[in-house]
């Protein structure tokens, strides 16, 4: 069986795209091959800065025959169908075949297309897969009508199996494929031909090119790390950096640098992203002062003077990067140092949304909702409302300006230069948490609060405005804040968050100009000891608020959903649980749906769910068919069998368990007393029949089932459990 080595040589393709390119190759090819009939055993694709590889081991030497059999009208169809068969066929009328079948007799085209060879097939597969490759971004270059990321120059496409190497015949766009290939730009020694993978990717390294871009990135973190030790430094991780760089370079050579003592008073964040974002730059800490005081850069070539003059000239344009950041740092902090006034003032001509308002009318909103849920997560109301209306003032700042993604992080800086609370401060760099998936919640109380506040508000605006997510559209991130509101609850176990309510307030503070500031207003009445003065209410908007906030409560449902079934509670689960009071507790739903859902995986638990529908379905098809719902409760003077009076007793017994532990939020034990139903449920089954010839002890059993379904009910409303 032969073997395939596929290169596309080209210009340099950026580092962000080379991972998607390397799967797109490995996909286009491999899946073209199956479909035109031939198999391999593995394969595996590569990438360096200026070549796209793809290795195919085991490919079979041809396609299988394929004999393929149509069948057509009836022989004594109209002329116009058995012409559109012949054309679509290919055949003519002689060399089809005629058979009998039931309703009489019918055309059949037999096609036979003997096997194909593998060059002929990879030839045409490559060509498709070179003309219909998906970059993000591509360009055409001199006469030629092929696009590609960056001008491609040559073309390798080998078979080679025991019997020697190849060449398939392939041309695309006056570019003829052959087995000639180069290495490194500069240290390479010219232009060398290969006989297969293996000759292939030696002979690289031979021309200073290491094609795994797994080897490389081992190479740069291992050659960092070790220049960082010796300096007595570490090297601070950054994975996305790692590949990136693993993409600039063929044959890496890490160099370490010191930053000028001019700059080391920056944040180590405005350093670290400075360097990163610019440069390229690895940061090295110096683990005794937890100061970013080196870098590492990575070079495409080896020296002959060692790097020593690459490190001087990036050294020279990093201090020019960190003077600008030092200029933007030193006059963030003068506006810091008065205030921070400046920035609130200009926040006022920022908008969120054209139909949102201003950030700065945003920021009173968040403020407000901060100062009314802070009891809830035990924070000062106080510490909240001005943690909120200075999270958001680092948006004017200049850092924040030229770097975006240090908004929060130089906001808890500039706080604490204007003499705010670490609490506080804290919270203009929290309140953005999570951001995603991987992200930590916050856990101090001010910033739970501020961040909760930021994304109900946010929330509640664009429902508020109808510009709800839609199908896989989610312009302004919308469910992964209802996730944040989810994490925030649950991570740091807040109650009382009635969503309702605090939906109510966040669209009322949307919707009702001034609305803080009558609330304000009618406290201020109330502490006085005057009754507020109430206006009436436009039933209508109301009846549409209440609509809006119940599908943001429905969505938010949704969204606990995906969030709990990635632990492994399922939707239907969250539904039983659904149907009981207290459902807008977050923390208290998630707590009773885990219960239940561990106790659904147990023996026991399983058994009572089929044991308590088998009780509910006698128990429903009786009252609707006697009319009459069986709750006038069940009396043990009326048992006839042991089975039937240990039922009650059971039943008295879990009830008294349940009751209880429900009210004291005791899920687990609760849910545990149900699930000892199971075994007196099963017994009451095998021994009684319900429905009695006799009329009292038939209405009996049937309030006994009754009280099942009111004691299992009590745990969750275990109708809505699938299976």
């Amino acid at each position: 069986m032969p073997d395939l080595l596929i290169e596309l040589f080209s210009e340099e393709v950026p580092a962000r795209m080379q991972g998607k390119a390397r799967d797109d190759l490995r996909r286009l090819v491999t899946d073209g091959l199956v479909e035109a009939g031939l198999t391999y055993a593995s394969a595996g694709a590569f990438s360096t800065p200026r070549r796209l590889v793809l290795s195919v081991e085991g490919l079979t030497a041809e396609s299988r025959p394929v004999r393929e059999e149509r069948k057509g009208p009836s022989t004594s169809a109209p002329a116009q169908a058995v012409e559109g068969f012949l054309r679509s066929t290919g055949l003519t009328l002689d060399q089809l075949e005629r058979r009998a079948e039931k309703k009489g007799e019918t055309f059949y085209a037999v096609v036979e297309k003997p096997g194909r060879k593998a060059a002929e097939i990879v030839a045409e597969v490559l060509e498709a897969a070179i003309r219909n490759f998906p970059w993000p971004k591509s360009m055409r270059w001199g006469a030629g009508s092929l696009r590609w990321v960056r001008p491609l120059q040559s073309i390798i496409c080998l078979l080679s199996d025991e019997g020697g190497a190849h060449v398939v015949p392939l041309t695309v766009d006056g570019i003829v494929a052959g087995n000639v290939t180069e290495g490194h730009r500069f240290m390479g020694n010219g232009r060398f031909t290969v006989t297969g993978f293996d000759d292939y990717a030696v002979k690289l390294k031979r021309a200073r090119v290491v094609l795994d871009t797994a080897e490389r990135e081992a190479a740069i973190w291992q050659g960092a790390q070790n220049l960082a030790f010796a300096a007595g430094m570490e090297v601070v991780a950054d994975p996305g950096l790692l590949t990136e760089v693993a993409g600039l370079v063929e044959w890496p050579v890490p160099l370490m640098g010191r930053i000028a003592e001019a700059f080391l008073g920056l944040p180590p964040e405005v350093l670290q992203t400075s360097m990163k974002e610019h440069q390229k730059f690895f940061s090295v800490k110096n683990p005794k002062t937890g100061r970013i005081e080196g870098f590492v850069t990575v070079a495409n070539i080896e020296a002959a003077d060692g790097g020593e003059v690459i490190l001087k000239g990036n050294q020279k344009v990093l201090a020019a990067r960190l003077s600008d950041a030092k200029f933007f740092w030193e006059n963030d902090l003068r506006v810091a140092r008065a205030g921070m006034a400046e920035w609130a003032e200009g926040l006022k001509s920022v908008t969120f949304h054209n139909k949102l308002g201003s950030q700065a009318e945003r920021i009173e909103r968040i403020a407000a909702l901060a100062r009314e849920i802070a009891p809830l997560v035990g924070a000062d109301a106080e510490d909240a409302e001005r943690a909120a209306r200075l999270a958001k003032l680092d948006l004017r700042s200049s850092m924040v300006g030229e770097f975006p993604e240090l908004q929060g992080v130089m906001g808890r800086y500039y706080a604490l230069e204007a003499g705010e609370k670490p609490a506080v401060a804290d919270a203009a760099r929290d309140h953005w948490r999570p951001k995603g998936e991987g992200d930590a919640v916050p856990t101090e109380p001010v910033s739970v609060v501020v961040a909760l506040a930021d994304k109900i508000d946010t929330l509640t605006g664009f429902w508020a405005i109808d510009e709800k997510p839609t199908g896989s559209k989610d312009p302004f991130a919308l469910r992964r804040a209802a996730l944040g509101v989810i994490r925030l609850v649950l991570g740091n176990g807040v109650r009382g968050l009635n969503l309702y309510h605090t939906f109510a307030i966040g669209w009322n503070s949307h919707t009702i100009p001034g609305f803080w500031a009558k609330i304000a207003a009618d406290n201020a009445s109330l502490k006085s000891g005057k009754v507020p003065k109430s206006e009436p209410m436009d039933m209508e908007w109301v009846k549409r608020r209440n609509g809006v906030i119940a599908d943001l409560v429905s969505f938010f449902y949704d969204r606990l959903k995906v969030f709990l079934r990635d632990q492994g509670v399922r939707h239907d689960v969250i539904d039983a649980c659904l149907a009981l009071p207290g459902a807008d507790d977050l923390t208290l739903l998630a707590k009773r749906a885990t219960a239940l859902s561990e106790t659904l995986k147990t023996e026991d638990g399983a058994n009572l769910l089929q044991g308590f529908k088998r009780a509910n379905n006698i128990l429903s098809q009786a009252e609707q068919k006697d009319g009459v719902e069986y709750s006038f409760g069940a009396d043990p003077k009326f048992a006839e069998t042991d089975e039937e009076r240990a039922l009650f007793g059971a039943l008295d017994t879990a009830e008294a368990t349940i009751t209880p532990a429900m009210a004291k939020e005791d899920f687990a034990t609760a849910m545990s007393a149900m699930a000892a139903l199971r075994a007196p449920i099963d017994a009451f089954f095998t021994a009684v029949q319900v429905n009695a010839d006799n009329q009292i002890v038939r209405r009996n059993r049937l309030n006994l089932l009754h009280r099942i379904r009111t004691v299992c009910s009590g745990v969750a409303d275990l109708t809505r459990i699938e299976g």
